[in-house]
């Protein structure tokens, strides 16, 4: 695989290609302005309210890139079209996929929100994320299994090379934690649905009207359990507590709360991988392998 994101992360070939993109559509864009990076960016084409979403990183995970994002706009317009609760794809111009120099990326309206907003609150985060179930659940279109990210982990497990913080040892416990976790989690027999596949904080926008969800690259369907698990997962590695968990739990309500802790365990190895694939943080990734092995010996 071809790892884009170190390149491109850093330099202004996104912002060109969204632009080039919005002009080609002849929507005016005099300043095109990276809102957030990271494994892909996020270009606000001032002075047009559209985000460009352009894929520097996670479109490695896919063989079909223009299939993927199709799906995502496909569920973010059903969602925006019955609810408020996700960031819907932009109505100025086609939201697409599109294709500029090599780079992918859908356009999404932009919405005005509080990017240094404290952290919310758990009950407002369970709440949340139970209304954008309920609004997910009545996606009719093909979605892809849940076992398409253990896939992802798969072929990004073979592309580790081993380094002082993750040895060949590592990586070869991390592929039998992966085959071990399968059955409970990827393969899972409980109920699924469209799911955001990719619950975090950073992935919702404090709004005037409330939380509003963002980055449907993920969709896919699975168990709820999924979702909650991330959500949990990533306000625990915000620092957050157990009495924190367990009020977000408590506001998103039954059903999927009853067994999380193989989900738990799955995003944790996730985050292990990624990491480890991306080498952007290889001390985090060893400090979340280490707490991995540590649930697994407790």
């Amino acid at each position: 695989m071809e790892r884009l994101s170190a390149r491109l992360a850093s330099d202004d070939a996104p912002l060109a290609a969204a632009q080039a993109v919005a002009r080609e559509h002849g929507v005016a864009c005099d300043e095109a302005v990276r809102l957030a990076g990271g494994s892909n960016a996020l270009v606000h084409l001032k002075p047009a309210p559209v985000v460009a979403r352009v894929m520097t990183g996670t479109a490695v995970l896919h063989d079909d890139v223009e299939r993927w994002l199709a799906r995502e706009v496909a569920v973010g317009t059903f969602v925006a079209e019955r609810s408020d609760v996700v960031v819907p794809p932009s109505q100025i111009l086609p939201p697409g996929p599109h294709e500029r120099d090599g780079l992918w990326m859908t356009l999404w309206k932009f919405i005005p929100h509080d990017a240094e907003a404290p952290p919310p609150e758990p009950r407002e985060l369970g709440r949340s994320l139970r209304a954008l179930h309920v609004a997910l659940a009545g996606f009719p279109g093909d979605l892809a299994p849940l076992s398409g990210i253990r896939d992802w982990l798969e072929r990004l497990l073979a592309e580790l090379r081993p380094s002082p913080s993750l040895t060949r040892q590592d990586i070869d416990w991390l592929r039998l934690e992966l085959d071990a976790l399968t059955p409970a989690v990827f393969e899972s027999s409980l109920p699924a649905q469209a799911l955001h596949g990719d619950a975090s904080l950073s992935n919702l926008l404090r709004t005037e009207s409330g939380l509003v969800g963002n980055d449907l690259e993920d969709v896919c369907a699975g168990p709820v359990a999924w979702d909650i698990a991330g959500l949990v997962t990533n306000a625990r590695a915000r620092g957050q507590s157990a009495t924190f968990s367990e009020a977000l739990l408590a506001a998103y309500g039954d059903p999927g709360v009853e067994d999380l802790e193989p989900f738990l365990e799955a995003h944790t190895l996730y985050e292990v991988i990624w990491h480890g694939f991306e080498g952007r943080s290889m001390k985090r990734a060893a400090a979340s392998l280490a707490r991995l092995r540590e649930g697994r010996a407790g």
